[in-house]
């Protein structure tokens, strides 16, 4: 395990205004190392965002373990247990230069934190990842490619840590890619609008500009006027915040989700995820699979 560990660089220096002490101070961010690993750009995105927001970070970047299947035929023909070994440390390599990327950016950037090496199955990193997660504020997820199985990953943190997880991609939605000029959150009365209130809070004091969709004709409590006592409790926070009613009998709440955000600029999507457990699966509300599917703004989710 290595540490670097810095004096936080002040709020203004990110471009974003000044503010009180935010209690968003522990941070992770997921280094993925296989089949690709994650670039330069998503590491540093990802430390200018916690120097941003007064965090420390640490990034957990995590070698596949591939578990060769003990098949005597397969060795013999392919030499399986020796490939596996090829791709594991191929893995690791890939861990160890993204950690030495993090190292100069959080040097470059001047924000504390740490990088951490570890080791978990391939088909359980996103499980490996939500335990880390359950003791920090947020998680961050960068996503390179919608196929890249990042998306995976970002919802078993969403649905197995307790924690919320930010999911951006560099080069499409960026994070603070020029501050955070506007902050969406999705708010429609239920639990999971109210967690991801919460959650978002530290971030959203950060931003210029607040604002507040309801879908209307989506769901029977998502009335005119819900949103009104949200404003009250952003304000209570110094948040001064608008709301904004939007008809959605005639598309899915997702569209109406996606094209806001896009009409709005928005630098952060805030937003309930909702999903129920199948087995070791969970099946996505509408709104949250069509956000996931191919997000254009950096999404904050809470569950």
């Amino acid at each position: 395990m290595t540490c670097v560990k810095a004096s936080p660089q002040s709020l203004s220096d990110h471009g974003l205004p000044r503010g009180g002490p935010s209690p968003m101070k522990d941070i992770l961010l997921h280094i993925d190392s296989y089949p690709d690993s994650t670039p330069p750009e998503a590491i540093d995105q990802a430390v200018r965002f916690a120097g941003a927001v007064g965090a420390s970070l640490t990034a957990l970047a995590v070698q596949v373990d591939l578990q060769a299947p003990g098949n005597w035929l397969a060795d013999r023909l392919i030499n399986l247990r020796g490939v596996c070994a090829e791709q594991e440390a191929k893995s690791l390599a890939a861990c160890q230069e993204a950690l030495r990327v993090f190292e100069g950016c959080l040097a470059k950037h001047k924000v504390g934190g740490e990088g951490r090496l570890t080791k978990a199955d391939l088909y359980l990193v996103g499980n490996h990842v939500a335990l880390q997660a359950r003791t920090r504020d947020l998680c961050l997820v960068p996503m390179m490619d919608r196929l890249d199985g990042q998306r995976g990953i970002a919802e078993a943190i969403v649905f197995g840590s307790g924690r919320p997880v930010l999911l951006y991609r560099p080069g499409i939605a960026d994070l603070l890619g020029g501050g955070l000029s506007t902050a969406v959150l999705a708010w429609d009365g239920s639990r999971t609008a109210a967690r991801a209130l919460a959650d978002a809070l530290p971030v959203l004091l950060k931003a210029r500009q607040v604002r507040v969709l309801t879908v209307m004709n989506d769901k029977p409590e998502a009335r005119s006027g819900i949103a009104d006592d949200v404003l009250r409790h952003l304000k209570a926070h110094g948040i001064d915040a608008v709301v904004d009613e939007v008809d959605g009998s005639r598309r899915k709440t997702g569209e109406v989700f996606a094209d806001y955000a896009a009409q709005h600029k928005s630098d952060l999507f805030v937003m309930g995820a909702y999903g129920r457990s199948r087995v070791r699966e969970f099946i996505l509300g509408g709104a949250t699979e069509h956000m996931l599917h191919d997000p254009k703004v950096p999404l904050l989710l809470s569950h």
